[in-house]
């Protein structure tokens, strides 16, 4: 796990001091030790967390054994022994950088396909002037990058990009980024806040040729894993899942350093626990934190879990205060507007795991590839043709309830099938809907954007159930731009690396085309999953709500964080960012305030936005 900044360029070369520049703002997810590779036209840096093989022979930027490429990598590769046994020849690592790169000389881009990890790489041809970029299946790893008048620069993290000097003053907002992310709490690739930088798609190579021009070609397309028939046999499914997790928490457990796991005491990250203890012949380390004042508190839950397993756990309690602390850092340690307010917990608990171990396994990807969120249920209803044509009214009926009948009504108000499924993410997350842009956005951005959402959801192979395409579009969207981001920035921010197994891509591939009636059965969420995890811990453990790992930033916003409200929803910052309507956002904060609750990730989002222009006001 590790950072990596570089560029490419047909024009005006870029100063060794500017690529030292870019790696250095990367600090943070490689302590450890510092490379460059540089020839004026063409730089790379690498920032290194070491993980697997210690030596300084593992460092980079690595060349590869004929002098001929040099390549920078961030992640792992887990299957990198079985790679090396195929390739046949002499290492002089025992890591998996140095495989990954005799791959690409023996195999050429076609390697990827070999690889079962998390990576985002690049390698220069020093001979042929060429270089190959690569973004792992599910994009667990991050790329951003610049492409214009002949530069090509990219890195790990935004901020790497906005503090090259050669591009001082060439940033503006993008005006589609922004409105989506009111519309989902977060901005979906390829775009970022700026538009001049965008997000590398996941399983995508790329090639730049000598004149900087890049070519994109896929590797891996969720779409294309949906095959004509199903699993349905549950104990011939449960046998290959548990089977497939095993496999994937074994690779994961790879590391030359101490490790341990992420336990909420929820279904993921228990069955994820349950299967690393299982194959360690020591306690695994656990970590957990809990709130000490009650609310928002799974650490009971943790403790059960890892009291049965064995585990070495670490349970911290920490105060409300703390976690209000660390609100201050969302805007620095993720660059663009990002609401997702469980990015909060995931740093305290990577703060505190990092004091004990330098690898974690999280459990992201259990609810999108099992079914588990609650909307999935919201997917199957208003695609009932009886619901849809009667939607109008029910919206109506709803609007004059209560406050959890209100946000019920905001469900039925989308506005055609074909961005239904962004629809039921944005309301469900409480987020601005498309017919509020009218009223909340100023003229000149909503005129100038537009929601991109849902235009290429579409999979081959079979039809789907309503319910198994939401969650198709959380996998393209929500899991790689919001989950995956959460969890990278927050671990990397304390130089913690966090590995998902849950996201082996074959374990994604299986469930893709597993039996919805198995994900979903008799109202039970993730079914098959919770059968797998029942052979390990006892279900009488699970027999309670789905909680989450969130905040409340509701009560706080009303409290604690009220100042928020007061320094970044004012009409005169506003109206300086010229973003959206002072008198909308007014109104909307006195609805809130006067007990309309279920608007305040509106007012989140707004505080988010404006925290975000201040900071970077373009």
């Amino acid at each position: 796990m590790c950072g990596i900044a570089g560029y490419f360029t047909s024009g005006k070369q870029l100063s060794k001091e500017s690529l030292e520049g870019m790696t250095t703002c990367l600090k943070h997810r490689g302590p450890d030790s510092a490379g460059y590779y540089h020839n004026g036209h063409t730089g790379l840096g690498h920032r290194r967390l070491s993980i697997i093989d210690l030596t300084t022979g593992s460092n980079q930027p690595m060349y590869s054994a004929d002098g001929r490429y040099v390549i920078i990598f961030n992640g792992e590769v887990y299957n990198f022994q079985e790679i090396a046994k195929e390739l046949n020849v002499t290492l002089q690592t025992t890591g998996d950088t140095e495989v990954i790169l005799e791959a690409y000389v023996q195999w050429g881009p076609t390697f990827v396909n070999k690889l079962n990890g998390m990576f985002a790489l690049a390698i220069y041809d020093m001979q042929a002037n060429t270089m190959f970029i690569c973004r792992d299946r599910l994009g667990i790893k991050p790329i951003y990058y610049y492409h214009q008048d002949g530069l090509f620069a990219f890195a790990s993290e935004l901020k790497a990009l906005t503090g090259l000097p050669e591009l001082s003053g060439k940033f503006t907002v993008d005006y589609n980024s922004v409105k989506e992310f009111l519309y989902l709490g977060y901005v979906p690739a390829p775009n970022s806040i700026y538009t001049e930088v965008k997000k590398f798609p996941q399983g995508y190579t790329g090639l730049l040729d000598g004149n900087s021009n890049l070519t994109l070609t896929p590797y891996w397309v969720l779409s294309e894993k949906v095959t004509a028939n199903v699993i349905t046999d549950e104990a011939e499914a449960k046998k290959q899942l548990d089977e497939l997790v095993n496999s994937a928490v074994k690779y994961r457990m790879i590391a030359d350093v101490p490790f341990g796991t992420f336990l909420s005491g929820g279904v993921d990250s228990s069955l994820v626990t349950a299967v690393a203890q299982r194959n360690s012949s020591v306690p695994v380390n656990t970590f957990s934190i809990g709130f000490k004042e009650s609310s928002f508190n799974e650490a009971e839950h943790a403790r059960k879990v890892a009291q049965h397993l064995g585990t070495k756990h670490h349970e911290f309690m920490v105060s409300y205060q703390e976690a209000i602390d660390l609100f201050e850092d969302i805007i620095d340690v993720y660059d663009e507007p990002f609401a997702d307010s469980s990015s909060v917990p995931t740093m305290l608990v990577s703060k505190l795991a990092r004091q004990h171990v330098t690898m974690t396994l999280s459990g992201d990807g259990g609810d999108e590839t099992y079914l588990g969120y609650g909307f999935y249920n919201w997917a199957q209803r208003l695609n009932n043709p009886l619901v849809s044509a009667l939607r109008g009214p029910i919206a109506t009926a709803l609007s004059f309830g209560d406050n959890r009948k209100q946000r019920a009504a905001l469900m039925f108000k989308y506005p055609n099938k074909a961005r239904l499924k962004s629809h039921i993410f944005s309301q469900e997350q409480y987020y601005f809907g498309e017919s509020d842009f009218d009223q909340y956005l100023t003229p000149a951005l909503n005129s100038k954007s537009r929601i991109r959402m849902d235009e290429d959801n579409h999979v081959t192979g079979r039809k789907l159930s309503p319910a198994e395409e939401q969650a198709v579009f959380d996998m393209r969207y929500y899991l790689p731009d919001d989950l995956l981001v959460k969890v990278d920035r927050a671990s990397m921010k304390y130089s913690l690396e966090a590995r998902v197994p849950l996201l082996d891509y074959r374990l994604v591939e299986f469930a893709l085309n597993v039996d919805p009636s198995l994900k979903m059965k008799d109202g039970n969420l993730k079914y098959l999953l919770k059968q797998v995890l029942y052979d390990y811990v006892p279900k009488e453990m699970f027999d309670r709500p789905k909680w989450g790992f969130g905040m409340p930033i509701n009560q706080w916003l009303k409290k604690e964080l009220r100042h928020l409200i007061d320094e970044y929803t004012r009409p005169e910052l506003i109206q300086k960012a010229g973003l959206m309507q002072p008198e909308a956002v007014k109104t909307l904060v006195a609805q809130y305030l006067s007990g309309k609750d279920y608007l305040y990730n509106r007012v989140w989002l707004t505080i988010i936005l404006h925290r975000w222009w201040v900071k970077n006001q373009i």
